[in-house]
């Protein structure tokens, strides 16, 4: 029984075992069913995201090939354009090298064959001149025997006598030719001899020169430079721009400098700074005050000059606008001399040289002192002062040979009696040229005043000067007319126009001054 109680436990026991790894293995099976499903759908959405990943590189590629493959068949198109373009080109310049090559073998042709038809043409030509000269020949021979015949004489006997009466006329004619170039000689040889000694005079002409740009003005101590430079140079600055010229104070004793390329300035200045300086009154409107009535005396001191001038010469019936421009040469230098000695120089030399040559000395006279009467117009045009002084001669009705020689005296224009040969000798006598020195100092001058009426020509501008040797322009503006905006804009337009339009050394400074006056009298 107990035994049997045994096995029944020791069954159940082995059953429960057996059912438990039944169980167990159920279980197992069904895991590992699970686990490879679970692995299956993994792995297969792996793939399928490898296989779409793979798709999208697969088209990726492909499209970059295509676009590759594109961009090279462009670029072989591009190659194969430009090669098919280039090689149209040379062969459109062969094809018209070919042609011009073709055209001038045509040429050459053509003119082969018309040189081959002239060449036959006058081959033609010469045998027939060549049977016409053998005709001549035989007919000439048959005349020559005929004459034989009539006249009983031979060829050689006849042509000694036709020789001899050939030299019987020609003497006779030779004779009465000689008698009327002699004639003729008689009459012309006073007019030759003339041009022939005006023209040696011409070749010994002699030169002289003097240069004067500055103007030294002495004082009795040096106290007085203080008193013309004035509070914070006042006084100096106002001088400066009243007369346009340049006054150098330095350590020179008892000694002031006036600098300007014009002498009619440096005379202002001069004439005010020894008034100023005897009155003992110095500031800027006393300056202002005497500057404008040293320049209606320099205007009569003109005038005075001129008629005193014309006196001295002789020269009567000038016109009152001659005789100021005679003045004003006083005042003026042609290549460094003073133009009016220049004149009076040229003037009396002329009516010597006249004199001499059986002319009107007067009229010679004349038109020397008035030969460069063209450098001193109140208005300069672009015009050659030989070419100007003629015809201000010409308005106030001076005589034909005077205006002549004025305008001839440089070649301008074509000479026309000889008093213009005379006033060219005698200029070139008094004056200097060439003389590269002197030129210098004329171009120089001349620079100034272009730089001068550069400014003037702007709106508003009152007065322009030039000073410190042309490296300074002080421009001076109505301020009425000219804002302080405006004076700069004006400075800075003036320096752009001259940058532009001249040539000149260094750099030029512009200086516009501009100042507001307010007056009232007191009644």
């Amino acid at each position: 029984m107990i035994i049997l109680n045994i096995i029944g436990a020791f069954s159940v026991a082995v059953l429960g075992t057996i059912i438990a790894i039944a169980a167990f293995a159920v279980g197992g099976v069904v895991s590992y069913l699970i686990w490879d499903k679970a692995l299956s759908t993994k792995r297969n959405r792996i793939v399928k995201d490898a296989e779409s990943e793979a798709e999208v590189i697969r088209k990726d590629k492909i499209l970059q090939a295509k676009e590759k493959f594109l961009q090279l068949k462009a670029e072989h198109e591009q190659e194969i354009n430009e090669r098919s373009s280039k090689l149209v080109i040379d062969e459109n310049r062969f094809r018209q090298k070919d042609l011009a090559l073709s055209q001038r073998i045509e040429e050459t042709q053509r003119k082969k064959k018309e040189v081959e038809v002239i060449r036959e043409n006058l081959q033609t030509q010469i045998e027939l001149v060549e049977k016409r000269n053998e005709e001549l020949e035989r007919m000439h021979k048959q005349q020559v025997e005929q004459l034989e015949a009539i006249s009983g004489l031979s060829a050689d006997q006849a042509k000694e006598q036709l020789i001899e009466s050939l030299k019987a006329e020609a003497r006779t004619e030779a004779m009465s030719h000689i008698n009327e170039i002699m004639e003729e000689a008689r009459m012309t040889a006073n007019k030759e001899a003339k041009r022939i000694v005006v023209q040696t005079v011409q070749r010994v002409a002699t030169e002289s020169a003097v240069e004067n740009s500055v103007t030294v003005f002495n004082i009795d101590s040096d106290e007085i430079k203080g008193r013309i430079i004035g509070r914070e140079g006042r006084n100096i600055r106002a001088l400066e721009a009243a007369t346009g010229v340049e006054i150098i104070v330095d350590d020179t004793p008892e000694a002031i400098i006036l600098s300007a390329f014009d002498p009619v300035r440096r005379e202002i200045a001069r004439l005010a700074l020894h008034q100023l300086v005897t009155d003992g009154r110095i500031h800027p409107a006393r300056i202002e005050e005497v500057v404008l009535k040293t320049q209606k005396q320099i205007e009569e001191e003109i005038v005075e000059v001129g008629k005193r001038t014309a006196i001295d010469l002789g020269v009567h019936g000038l016109h009152p606008e001659i005789i100021r421009l005679i003045g004003k040469m006083k005042y003026r230098s042609s290549y460094g001399q003073n133009l009016l000695q220049h004149s009076r120089e040229v003037a009396n030399l002329s009516a010597i040289m006249a004199s001499e040559l059986g002319l009107n000395a007067k009229l010679a006279k004349r038109a020397g002192l008035l030969h460069d009467i063209g450098k001193v117009p109140d208005d300069e045009p672009e015009l050659p002062h030989a070419i100007l002084g003629m015809k201000i001669a010409e308005k106030y009705k001076e005589k034909p040979e005077v205006c002549n020689a004025i305008g001839a005296h440089h070649d301008e224009v074509e000479m026309t009696s000889l008093l213009s040969p005379i006033i060219q000798v005698c200029d070139a006598i008094s004056g200097a040229r060439p003389g590269a020195r002197r030129e210098v100092v004329e171009s120089y001058i001349k620079r100034l005043k272009d730089l001068e009426e550069l400014a003037l020509s702007y709106p508003g501008v009152m007065k322009t000067y030039a000073i410190q040797a042309g490296r300074e322009l002080r421009v001076i503006v109505g301020s009425d007319k000219v804002t302080d905006g405006d004076a700069e804009k004006l400075s800075f337009d003036i320096s752009q126009k001259i940058q532009n339009e001249m040539t000149y050394p260094g750099q030029i400074k512009i200086t516009v001054i501009r100042e507001t006056r307010a007056i009232n009298y007191a009644k």
